[in-house]
């Protein structure tokens, strides 16, 4: 079994929590409907897109290796990704001053592969070897560390499990695998750092309640949401609200009876597109009692889209990557 390995990290990096390439659900090609692109439309003129953060409305965070959301008060809480091989665990120390100095809590996504692509195992692998507790000594360095932070802690572990599109090693296992290494995980970090909350995402697919395990074992759900304009013309034929985007994954969970996240969110397109998004995000809505929060993945998109359309850039403010 490989060791946790040191990584060394700018301080930069670190002090605005870029703690892994993080991974976004993949996405299995559809069916083809498609409606023409309409430049008028699709014009772009906001510079930047962050959501509103209303007053009275769910709480808003976000994944923010770039920092564009440092300086910003309304943030409730600060996302990260983090594989559990070759990484300084150390570095949380500092995402932890971060979001501590900040009054924010820390949503850690634990991705059960090592940041060196060479050293992912196949899906097989992976389930064979944590099921047996080759990695148990893994999680167990992960969980004593959060023990030791001083801010609030979420823990999301191995993420979009129902998604078969073959983007995540630890998604499409059979189900009771991963429900059975999935409550492994979570004991070890109940018995390290007990009070950590615990965050259960699928990414939001019919088939996502094969994979529950159980109440006892989910403090929180978290769902998936991203709007990408193009995407949504060629696959469903028309524009989809945050809302429309939201809802089919929110009323496959909403029955648990546990508060939803949205753990992931972003959305590109023209203005006419993204206005609503914009403002539609932290708003209390009577279709989505149980929304209590929204966190942003201010970054480009790791994977391309179908439909040659690349690779999404979500980051509120313009990416010179993008260019």
């Amino acid at each position: 079994m490989k060791k946790l390995k040191k990584n060394h990290l700018s301080t930069a990096a670190i002090a605005l929590v870029l703690l892994c390439v993080a991974g976004l659900p993949g996405r299995s090609e559809v069916q083809y409907a498609g409606i023409a692109p309409n430049p008028a439309a699709s014009a772009r003129t906001i510079i930047d897109k962050r959501p509103v953060v209303h007053a009275d409305g769910i709480k808003f965070g976000a994944y923010d290796p770039h920092g564009d959301f440092g300086a910003q008060a309304n943030v409730s809480t600060e996302a990260l990704f983090l594989p559990w091989e070759d990484v300084d665990l150390e570095t949380l120390r500092l995402a932890d001053a971060y979001a501590l100095a900040r009054g924010r809590n820390l949503l850690i996504t634990v991705e059960p592969w090592s940041w060196d692509v060479d050293w992912r195992l196949t899906s097989g692998e992976l389930r064979a070897k944590v099921l047996r507790g080759d990695y148990d000594v893994n999680m167990r360095a992960v969980a004593q560390m959060i023990s030791q932070l001083k801010s609030p802690v979420i823990v999301r572990w191995g993420q979009e499990m129902e998604d078969k599109s073959g983007r995540f090693s630890w998604a499409g296992w059979n189900p009771q695998d991963y429900i059975t290494a999935y409550k492994r995980m979570m004991d070890i970090l109940r018995e390290e750092a007990p009070g950590t909350e615990i965050m259960w995402s699928p990414k939001g697919l019919p088939g996502l309640q094969d994979y529950y395990p159980g109440d006892d074992y989910v403090d929180l759900v978290g769902l998936s949401v991203f709007g990408l304009e193009r995407y949504d013309e060629l696959a469903y034929n028309k524009h989809r609200t945050f809302s429309e985007a939201l809802k089919q994954g929110y009323d496959l969970v909403a029955g648990y009876g546990k508060p939803v996240w949205v753990a992931e969110l972003g959305y590109e397109g023209g203005d006419v597109y993204m206005r609503p998004w914009i403002d539609a995000a932290t708003l209390k809505q009577s279709a989505f009692p149980n929304l209590r929060e929204v966190v942003y993945f201010n970054d480009r998109d790791v994977h391309a889209w179908p439909f040659n359309l690349g690779r999404p850039d979500w980051r509120v403010v313009e990416s010179p990557a993008a260019n």
